[in-house]
């Protein structure tokens, strides 16, 4: 019976042809017409490619690059009343120097908006609910949830009661705002307003305006807020757990522990207080140590625990001056909420007091936390308790009336319109009861607040927020 013979062989390259040692000529692949012509067209392709890769780095580099601050030279400003001098340090941080508190605030401004105005842009619409003409109609719950709080209208009665010296640092300040953003295209004021226009080609700025500032204020006194999320969970936790099981999760203040509050009277020298009792001072330690295995997890007691401010005396020092350190809970964000700036009249005087450092937000005049040539501060938020939620009885016959007393009272009621970049505009109807806006409707961490929640509901109800930022008080510009 015949057999054919199957074998591996390592071909051996020749000029014009492949051998086998099978003894088999195959015609050569490699000089063919097809082959030359399938040669041409990858090596056209390869150059193609790598001169689109060129190109589209070139493009980046120049649209990252070309929002970029001037920062060396003489600029003419609009506004100034006089010379101003802005020193950059080996660090970036810029240092102003100025004869009259307009022309200061009008250059932290200016300056502010060179290197953050995506984010104050951004912020700003966040604050007043209007994130979807920026990103469409995914952000249309946001901004009915953020509508609902009401924060532009309030900034706006705000701004008719701040001091003349707020206003005069506003003025200023939105004057060199605006002075940046009027000469440039949106894609000269940020490399992300070029990303934006992919998406939104008809979006461009409006011009800043004192209500953006003050707004920026709500929208920090928001992520502070202290404990709504805890009075919620706890609710949720009644479902499970008793109430006295549910103060093992949420202990209350201990009565022998000591109670610090303000004092807005007359400041005059107390008499010197008394070392607490041993058994207070006992009782602290005791729930200092809990703490400790409670933060630890298993990581050590005490672990974690510490003061957030706190200072290093002159004898302690390297420099022989005192070191203040401070921690002021906000969250960790990119960039910064943060944004480091110097301001300096020159010379000081009654009418322009100011040479001091630190730190302030992207939308505001001043600085928030720093120092002048005597003293330094910072600020710590605790976490107060702010925030009610008030359950309300809805009139079955009339969602726009609730209970008080017995009887049916109307609701404040308002609508807005939010406009939406590539769609509709979107009218929402907003109510608010003597307690403050009903937030049920759109605040996410509610939608399932129901008998389930621990707690007895009427047939028909509603949530109502009261909160300080949403009462009557001095924004931080007078602050």
């Amino acid at each position: 019976m015949a057999a054919v013979e199957i074998r591996y062989a390592a071909p051996v390259i020749g000029e014009g042809s492949v051998e086998f040692d099978d003894g088999y000529d195959y015609p050569s692949q490699k000089t063919g017409p097809r082959f030359r012509r399938t040669r041409k067209v990858l090596k056209w392709v390869a150059t193609a490619l790598a001169a689109l890769l060129v190109l589209f780095a070139l493009f980046v580099l120049w649209s990252t690059r070309r929002p970029f601050p001037q920062i060396s030279g003489t600029l003419e400003i609009p506004g100034l009343d006089d010379d101003v001098e802005i020193i950059r340090d080996e660090h970036g941080i810029p240092h102003i120097y100025a004869s009259s508190v307009h022309d200061l605030f009008l250059a932290q401004g200016y300056v502010h908006a060179q290197d953050r105005f995506w984010q104050m842009d951004t912020w700003r619409h966040i604050g007043a609910g209007r994130v979807s003409e920026m990103f469409g109609a995914d952000q249309l719950e946001t901004d009915a949830f953020l509508r609902t709080m009401g924060w532009v209208d309030l900034a706006a009665e705000q701004l008719q009661d701040t001091s003349d010296a707020g206003r005069a640092a506003l003025a200023g300040y939105v004057a060199g705002v605006n002075s940046y953003i009027a000469a440039r295209s949106p894609a000269e004021l940020g490399f992300e307003f070029t990303v934006l226009e992919l998406v939104n080609r008809d979006y461009t700025p409006e011009p800043w305006t004192a209500i953006d500032s003050i707004v920026w204020g709500k929208v920090m006194a928001w992520d502070l807020r202290g404990n709504m999320m805890d009075e919620i969970d706890r609710a949720f936790l009644l479902d499970d757990f008793t109430p006295g099981e549910v103060a093992m999760f949420y202990p209350p203040y201990p009565d022998d522990h000591p109670i610090i509050v303000g004092n807005s009277g007359p400041r005059t020298p107390g008499p010197a207080l008394d070392p607490p009792p041993v058994d207070v001072l006992a009782s602290i330690d005791r729930t200092a140590a809990y703490v400790g295995l409670v933060v630890g997890l298993g990581m050590g007691a005490g672990f974690g625990v510490g003061s957030n401010s706190w200072v290093i005396g002159p004898e302690m020092s390297a420099s022989g001056a005192p070191i203040l350190a401070n921690d002021p809970h906000l969250g960790i964000r990119m960039p910064s909420i943060w944004y480091q700036v110097g301001l300096h009249c020159v010379p000081r005087s009654d009418a322009c007091p100011y040479d001091v450092a630190g730190f302030s937000f992207a939308g505001m005049p001043g600085v928030i936390i720093g120092h002048n040539d005597r003293i330094a501060w910072g600020l710590t938020n605790l976490g107060p308790d702010v925030t009610d939620l008030y359950i309300e009885r809805i009139n079955p016959d009339n969602p726009l009336q609730y209970e008080v007393n017995g009887r049916w009272v109307d609701m404040d009621v308002r609508t807005e319109t939010i406009s939406v970049t590539d769609s509709d505009p979107e009218t929402i109807t907003i109510r608010s009861t003597r307690h403050g806006p009903i937030i049920s409707d759109d605040f996410e961490a509610l939608e399932d607040f129901t008998d389930n929640a621990g707690i007895r509901l009427p047939d028909r109800y509603a949530i109502a927020l009261r909160w300080t930022a949403l009462e009557e008080n001095s924004s931080l510009i007078d602050a």
